[in-house]
């Protein structure tokens, strides 16, 4: 499939009616003042021999940008899908993708997801998703990435938010510029935020520093990682405002009631999605 039939895809999405809402997503505070989380608690390792508890998010970190996120009602939605999860013979909800590298989109995903929204538009255009799907909203807020041409594509890399669960959980995408005043606005506030620390793929570390420091999100997730110096280069950067918790596996059950008191950065080993039963 070619990228001229993807953008046509995506302004389908767009005009497509939206899935009848059933007012059942416990209320979010993304866009709103943030404030201290009264008796918040430390998050803890998912297991997968439960089924994910209520108001609650497993996020599984695939490889690479692809994060899975698993609700308490059964949806699932994969971030930078490049149509590969592993062994595990899943059929996502929701895919998001953007097209800086192919490592972080397919043009060929299932034609058996229900709903596939691509991160750009018509070049310099960008592109608008809104998804409510009742126990969660995905949205997106476009940014700048560097063309192949050594130019800039104006809104070709999106930022995506998923709002579930009271929680606001976002993912940076290929991020190769500090978001303006108003696009910081448009994200609002995260409580997990996952973020490509490569340090010039991406944007540098003292930028993307800088942007974890404003966005004051409870917990970060590194990713897009090229091995552990890349990784420990990020690390060290981050210890005075963060702490660090190596989870010492793959995933991560969240909820609002059990984020961290401090700032934390979350390092997730990635792990193929190979087991079917959770």
């Amino acid at each position: 499939m070619t990228v001229f039939r993807w953008l046509a895809l995506g302004a389908w999405i767009i005009a497509s009616p939206v899935l009848a809402q059933d007012n059942s997503r416990t209320p979010s505070h993304c866009i709103a003042l943030a404030g201290d989380i009264d008796g918040a608690q430390f998050v803890h390792q998912a297991r997968f021999d439960l089924n994910v508890a209520p108001d609650t998010v497993r996020i599984h970190y695939v490889a690479h940008a692809s994060f899975l996120l698993s609700t308490a009602g059964g949806l699932n939605m994969v971030t930078d899908y490049t149509g590969f999860l592993g062994g595990a013979e899943m059929i996502p909800d929701v895919v998001t993708m953007n097209h800086a590298h192919g490592t972080h989109w397919t043009a060929n995903p299932n034609p058996e997801i229900p709903h596939v929204l691509p991160g750009w538009g018509p070049f310099g255009v960008g592109i608008d998703h809104r998804l409510d799907l009742g126990e969660v909203l995905v949205r997106n807020v476009s940014t700048d990435i560097r063309s192949q041409w050594s130019g800039t594509e104006e809104n070709g890399n999106s930022v995506f938010v998923f709002e579930v669960a009271g929680l606001c959980i976002g993912h940076l995408g290929h991020l190769h510029h500090e978001p303006n005043a108003e696009q910081y606005a448009a994200i609002g506030r995260l409580d997990v935020v996952m973020a490509a620390v490569d340090g010039g793929t991406t944007v540098d570390l003292p930028t993307m520093t800088r942007i974890l420091n404003r966005l004051k999100s409870s917990i970060v997730i590194p990713m897009h990682w090229f091995g552990e110096y890349t990784l420990d280069q990020f690390l060290v950067g981050m210890r005075d405002n963060f702490q660090i918790v190596e989870v010492g596996g793959p995933a991560l059950d969240v909820s609002l009631d059990r984020l961290p008191s401090r700032p934390t950065i979350m390092v997730l080993r990635p792990s193929w999605r190979i087991d079917t039963d959770d």
